[in-house]
């Protein structure tokens, strides 16, 4: 085994305290012996819930010998409230302790720079691997089987089980409801995500009538489906015979499911319940082409619209040619309007279309903001909204307004849309007519869908686990204005020539996959654009010399890295092969004196 550098862990510490530990405070020295994965998290983040998902099979595998320790390290105003760390942890099923650190203490010592970043630490404490982003599951597997091995011969690996209690479970016939709609008898469909399953309730909103799936992580069909963190709901349009009533965005199955009323039978529509990596197929036969998250459906324009939120992208499911296709984004992350092959979005999870069909309306979570398609044009507007670094609660004129992390849009019988702003626990509303954002109601708890009745508005407190109903106001409720920027401290550069350097080594056992061309894309933009001279756009090589306008004081250079790499073996026929990627947003405040060099580790140090 290669040598590896000898960097000694710095402790792990969070004003927070700690989480599935039975209320005891773990140190490092607690964990000695074992091999510690912290994963840097923040939990509106895509990626790092990807990332959750990816490391449950490798937790489960070495359970006597790994101990995963979440970093929770926020990045809205929102994710440092304990409380809603507390629901975060219960909400994605996650089995190992967490550290909330809302300070981001233990993530300025280990010199963290992107949501998610995994650190791998030795039983003896030193820091052995760091990996930013997502797919390093299969490397980090091989490097803890070869600790794992080295550490035993040492005597220095300790074997049993690991610090994780687990917390007392909550009984509710509802757990973190994800978005609901109205069914034609006047019941309602609720996605049951926390219980893996949908609930029809009846006109109260209350009395569960049945239960659609048996509660199990799965992808299942027919008469005894499953499903795996189900959140967006679109009836089937009236007239249109398809075998199912409901299309279902089956979001950590990467996969559209249909649900026939009827018998509460499930077919899977769309997606191979793998998900969608750079360099896979982003159109053909539906059931063919891999998913990423997909968050909301919503027909649009004779098609099924999909907020894939994995990818920041909209795709769209034609039932009628059985396909599936990319719609709109680019799969870069942030806020661009323009034709919809060149938008970028960011995280979209809420989907609603106008009353007369020519709008798709779109809560574009990670911006903050309310964006919406054009039919006619092709193209993507945004109505609020101004960037992935600016949130609030701040009503008036939507060019100043402010939301923080919306996750659903309702079209409103006038025409406006009413706005499931998320982590600020309130329902706003927007007026295209007037321009103007208001409140509706506050302390709606973590609100991620609401459904129009009869003139009042249903909505889904996911943190509640409930529906409440709400009337629709004369007057907008009046708050306190507050604005945020994401708390984070800005990189010290000098003005002019930076030197950016996308740290990445093939794992132990790997090589740089360049059968088909270049391995490796680097691309670069800023805000505010006028911040990069020169050196913004994509390009195959890892680094890359930029200049920074010494005129701009401050902002925040867009980088997002992908590298491909395949087991390096010649006796393998068909060597696996996996996909490195990672966006990295990083504040730079322009300072003489400052950094000449920008390293950014996608992976290393083993």
């Amino acid at each position: 085994m290669a040598t590896r550098a000898r960097v000694r862990a710095p402790e792990l510490v969070g004003k927070g305290g700690w989480l599935n530990t039975g209320g005891k405070d773990l140190t490092l020295a607690d964990l000695r012996g074992k091999i510690v994965i912290a994963d840097f998290w923040t939990f509106c983040c895509i990626n790092c819930l990807h990332v959750l998902d990816e490391l449950r099979e490798l937790e489960e595998a070495h359970r006597d010998t790994v101990v995963i320790v979440g970093v929770h390290s926020p990045k809205f105003v929102h994710e440092a409230d304990h409380r809603a760390v507390v629901d975060a942890v219960d909400r994605y099923e996650v089995h190992h302790p967490v550290l909330d650190d809302p300070e981001l203490a233990t993530w300025k010592q280990y010199a963290v720079r992107a949501w998610p970043t995994l650190v791998v630490i030795d039983p003896e404490g030193y820091v052995v691997a760091q990996h930013a982003g997502e797919g390093h599951a299969h490397a980090i597997a091989a490097l803890v089987e070869e600790l794992e091995a080295e550490h035993a011969a040492k005597g220095t690996l300790r074997r049993g089980d690991g610090p994780y209690v687990p917390p007392e479970p909550q009984a509710g016939d509802l757990k973190f409801p994800g978005k609901a709609v109205r069914l034609p008898d006047g019941h309602y469909l609720v996605a049951d995500s926390g219980h893996h399953s949908l609930v029809e309730l009846a006109e109260d909103g209350e009395t569960v009538l049945r239960r659609i799936g048996d509660g199990e992580r799965g992808l299942v069909d027919g008469a005894a489906p499953r499903f795996s963190e189900p959140q967006g709901l679109a009836l089937v349009p009236d007239g249109l015979d398809l075998g199912y009533d409901v299309v279902v965005a089956d979001t950590v199955n990467h996969a559209l499911r249909g649900v026939r009323l009827s018998d509460g039978s499930a077919t899977t529509l769309a997606g191979t319940g793998r998900q969608w990596w750079q360099g896979s197929a982003t159109e053909g036969p539906a059931r063919e082409v891999d998913l990423s998250s997909p968050w909301d459906v919503a027909w649009f324009d004779g098609r099924v619209w999909i907020a894939m939120a994995g990818v920041h992208q909209l795709w769209a499911f034609d039932p009628a040619a059985d396909t599936v296709a990319v719609a709109a984004g680019t799969t870069n992350e942030g806020l661009v309007d323009g034709p919809v092959a060149e938008a970028w979005f960011a995280q979209p999870s809420g989907l609603a279309v106008s009353a007369d069909g020519e709008r798709l309306w779109v809560a574009d979570s990670e911006t903050s903001a309310v964006r919406w398609v054009s039919r006619e044009t092709r193209s993507v507007h945004t109505a609020v909204g101004t960037g992935l670094f600016d949130f609030g609660h701040r009503d008036g004129a939507a060019e100043q307004a402010l939301l923080q992390h919306p996750l659903g849009v309702t079209v409103l019988p006038d025409g406006s849309v009413a706005i499931s702003d998320t982590y600020n626990h309130a329902l706003r509303r927007f007026d295209p007519a007037t321009g103007e954002v208001t409140t509706l109601a506050t302390d709606v708890r973590e609100p991620s869908g609401a459904v129009v009745v009869d003139g009042d508005i249903v909505v889904v407190e996911s943190a509640r686990h409930r529906l409440t109903r709400l009337r629709l106001p004369e007057e907008a409720v009046r708050v306190e204005s507050v604005a945020h920027r994401t708390q984070r401290a800005a990189t010290e550069v000098a003005p002019g020539a930076l030197q950016l350097d996308v740290v990445f080594q093939a794992p132990s056992g790997q090589k740089l996959d360049e059968r088909y061309g270049p391995s490796t894309r680097l691309l670069v933009s800023s805000t505010p654009p006028e911040l990069l001279l020169s050196g913004a756009g994509a390009d195959t090589d890892l680094s890359r010399e930029l200049v920074l306008n010494e005129a701009v004081a401050e902002g925040v250079l867009h980088v997002s890295a992908m590298a491909a790499s395949c087991d390096d073996d010649p006796e393998i026929e068909y060597p696996a092969c996996h996909v490195h990627q990672q966006d990295w947003g990083v504040p730079v405040k322009l300072v003489a004196g400052g950094a000449g060099r920008l390293p950014l580790v996608l992976a290393g140090m083993e």
